[in-house]
């Protein structure tokens, strides 16, 4: 009785110990600034995604998660079209030790038009948005397969979104795809126009992909993929 009682113990102990070591990711969505319409769009299909993969995912606007307690039982933070100045002077602080402490930051369209004022964040999210032209298809260069993001993709990619031009690119970025700016009107980046990439900073692992601005882009699955592959760059996987 003694070696079934243990071998229960065991079992409903590592069945509650995996379920505690869940890796958990936050779906933060806040704006002050312009508000997406396709956030909502973009949430589902995130969970849906994270889900899939058995991680926990958990959708706020609310700052306040930006805190040493909170943060630690995250593993990443995805700014999902995030706009403005969202956190103040103590969560920018809990953030920067989230990320030195070897976590995971995931930038989706918008979250490069966030914290301007605040050269930290620019350097993790790699680039600041300065302008765009109307949603219109164009012709994407996929120059790195070897990442999850882009692994299913072919050379060229045609897609249809809100093309961000950006700012201050910081050094060091590995570019995992670039815009030909010959394929739509309003580019001003001229030949070198990247768009989405990932790098390690400041003890943490970064990804940011400017596409995701319309609601439709969520349902097409060459997306769903790019976005996913992202998010296992900065977990780690």
């Amino acid at each position: 009785m003694k070696h079934i009682g243990l071998l229960i113990g065991l079992i409903f102990g590592g069945q509650l110990f995996l379920g505690y070591c869940q890796e958990r990711v936050l779906i933060f969505t806040k704006t002050e600034g312009y508000r997406h319409k396709s956030i909502p769009k973009g949430v589902q299909t995130l969970t849906k995604l994270l889900k899939a993969e058995n991680i926990v995912p958990v959708h706020s606007e609310d700052a306040r998660y930006f805190s040493a307690d909170s943060l630690r039982q995250f593993a990443a933070v995805i700014f999902l079209n995030t706009t403005g100045n969202v956190l103040n002077e103590q969560q920018k602080v809990a953030f920067q030790t989230f990320i030195r402490s070897g976590k995971g930051y995931m930038g989706i369209h918008a979250a490069s038009d966030t914290e301007f004022e605040w050269s930290w964040y620019g350097e993790l999210v790699g680039g600041y948005f300065t302008q765009h032209p109307p949603v219109q298809e164009a012709k994407i260069d996929v120059v790195d397969h070897t990442h999850a993001a882009t692994e299913h993709l072919q050379n060229v990619w045609w897609h249809k979104d809100e093309w961000y031009d950006f700012k201050n690119i910081q050094p060091g970025l590995h570019i995992l795809m670039t815009l030909d700016e010959q394929s739509y009107e309003g580019g001003t980046m001229g030949k070198f126009h990247p768009i989405a990439w990932f790098r390690e900073f400041d003890g943490g692992r970064t990804f940011y992909t400017a596409l995701g601005h319309t609601e439709e882009s969520y349902d097409e699955v060459y997306f769903q993929k790019h976005i996913i592959g992202g998010v296992k760059y900065v977990l780690g996987r």
